[in-house]
C-alpha cells in the first residue's frame, strides 16, 4: 500500500520514530543511571551491569519471537501490542521491589525492541514510494538516533534528581504516547493472507539472510568494539577530564542522527553501495581515531564522524534483509536488532580481550577498524551469490 499524500506517510513516521525514541531511551540512559540503582538496591556495580545485560538479551530472543508470532496479526495492531508490552515492561521496573525483579522486567522491556523496529520499518517502507523506502525506513530510526541527543540526557537528569526509578515512568509515558499516535495515525495494512510462522521461519533457511545478518555483527561490532570503552579512552588516553563525556556522548547522537540520514538516502539509491561506503569509511574513520585520539579537538571531531558513519549503515541492513528474505520480511527485519545487539556485545567483548591482554586502550580503536574492514569481504560473498544464482534471496 503506497500513499499518495506526503503528510500521510510523515505522519505515520512521526508516530511510529516516537516508539523509537522511547526505546532508545529506556536503552541507554540506564548507563548513566547505573550507579544510582546499584546504590539503592545494595548490589555491586558490575551486577548492575546484568541490568543493562538483561535488555540486550531481551532484544535478541524477542526480535525472532514475537516477529514470528505476530506474522498473522495486521502490522499497525502488531506495532501498538508491541509498545503497549514495552510499556508495561518499563512501568514494572518502577515497581521492581528487588534486584532480581528488576533483571527480570528490564528483559521483558527488551523484547519487543527488534520486532517493534521490524515491523515499524516494514509499515514506512510499504507505504513509501519506492524509490524513497530507505529514507522512510531511516526516518522510523531517527527516533532511536535523536533519544541519544535528546531524551537520554532528560531521563538521566530526571533520575539523578528525583531518583532513577522515575527514568522509567518517563519512558511509560512515552510508550502510551506512541500507542495513542500509532493507534490514530498510522493507516491500517492488513495482514499478508498467506503469513504463517512457518513461512517466516524460512528466511533462516536462506543464505542471503545468515549473509547480511553476519555483516552487520561483524562490521557493527567494530564500532561497538571502540565506543563500548570511549569513557576510559577519552580521559585517558585524550586526557580529558570527566566533566566532557556528556559532550562526547552528544556528539555521538548528533552523528548518528546525520548517519540515518545519509544512510536512507544512499540506500535508495544502492543498498550494497551503502552498506560498502558505511564500511569503508567506518573503517578508515576509527583507524585514523587511533591515530589522532591524543588530541581533543580531533578526538571530539571523529566521535561525531564516527557516529555517522556507523549509523549509515542500519538503514541499508535493514533493506538488505528485507530484499533478501523474500516471504518472510518480518522476521528479516526483527532480527537486524538482534544482530546489532549481538554486534554491540561482540564489539565490547572483543575491546576488553585486547586491554585485558594489556594493549592499550587504544587497542579497541584499532580492532573496531579491522572488524568493519572484516564486514566487506562477508558482504561481497553474499554479492557474488547474488550473482551467481540471479536471485537476491536465493
Amino acid at each position: 500500500m503506497r500513499v499518495s499524500q506526503p503528510h500521510v506517510l510523515r505522519n505515520a513516521i512521526l508516530a511510529l520514530a516516537v516508539g523509537g525514541f522511547g526505546i532508545g531511551v529506556t536503552e541507554f540512559a540506564m548507563m548513566g543511571l547505573l550507579q544510582n540503582a546499584a546504590d539503592d538496591l545494595a548490589v555491586s556495580i558490575s551486577d548492575a551491569g546484568h541490568v543493562i545485560s538483561a535488555y540486550a538479551l531481551g532484544v535478541v530472543v524477542g526480535a525472532p519471537v514475537l516477529a514470528t508470532l505476530g506474522t498473522r496479526i495486521p502490522r499497525k495492531h502488531l506495532a501498538v501490542w508491541l509498545m503497549v508490552l514495552f510499556t508495561v515492561g518499563n512501568l514494572s521496573a518502577f515497581f521492581a521491589p528487588t534486584y532480581p525483579w528488576l533483571v527480570l522486567t528490564r528483559f521483558v522491556a527488551g523484547l519487543p525492541h527488534g520486532a517493534y523496529f521490524g515491523v515499524a520499518a516494514l509499515i514506512a517502507a510499504s507505504l513509501a514510494p519506492a524509490t524513497r523506502r530507505a529514507h522512510a525506513i531511516a526516518m522510523v530510526m531517527m527516533g532511536l538516533s535523536v533519544a541519544n541527543v535528546v531524551g537520554v540526557p532528560a531521563a538521566t537528569w530526571l533520575g539523578q534528581t528525583f531518583g532513577w526509578r522515575w527514568m522509567f515512568v518517563f519512558v511509560a509515558f512515552i510508550g502510551v504516547l506512541a500507542v495513542v499516535l500509532i493507534g490514530r495515525i498510522v493507516p491500517f495494512l492488513p495482514a499478508d493472507p498467506g503469513a504463517s510462522p512457518l513461512r517466516e521461519l524460512g528466511a533462516l533457511r536462506r543464505p542471503q539472510v545468515w549473509y547480511a545478518l553476519l555483516t552487520g555483527v561483524v562490521g557493527f561490532g567494530g564500532f561497538f568494539a571502540m565506543y563500548s570503552y570511549i569513557g576510559p579512552i577519552m580521559t585517558s588516553v585524550t586526557g580529558l577530564d570527566a566533566a566532557w563525556l556528556p559532550l562526547v556522548v552528544g556528539l555521538y547522537g548528533l552523528g548518528m542522527v546525520l548517519g540515518n540520514l545519509i544512510g536512507g538516502r544512499l540506500a535508495d539509491r544502492s543498498v550494497i553501495g551503502g552498506i560498502v561506503l558505511g564500511l569503508v569509511v567506518t573503517c578508515a574513520l576509527l583507524a585514523v581515531f587511533a591515530v589522532l585520539v591524543h588530541w581533543p579537538v580531533t578526538a571530539l571531531l571523529l566521535v561525531l564522524l564516527i557516529g555517522a558513519s556507523g549509523s549509515v549503515l542500519v538503514p541499508g541492513l535493514q533493506a538488505r534483509l528485507m530484499d533478501v528474505a523474500a516471504d518472510a520480511q518480518t522476521l528479516a527485519a526483527a532480527l537486524n536488532h538482534s544482530a546489532l545487539n549481538i554486534a554491540n556485545a561482540l564489539g565490547a567483548f572483543l575491546g576488553g580481550l585486547v586491554i585485558s591482554l594489556g594493549l592499550g586502550l587504544v587497542a579497541p580503536i584499532v580492532l573496531g577498524s579491522l572488524l568493519a574492514a572484516a564486514g566487506l569481504p562477508i558482504l561481497g560473498l553474499s554479492v557474488l551469490r547474488q550473482r551467481r544464482t540471479g536471485s537476491a534471496s536465493a
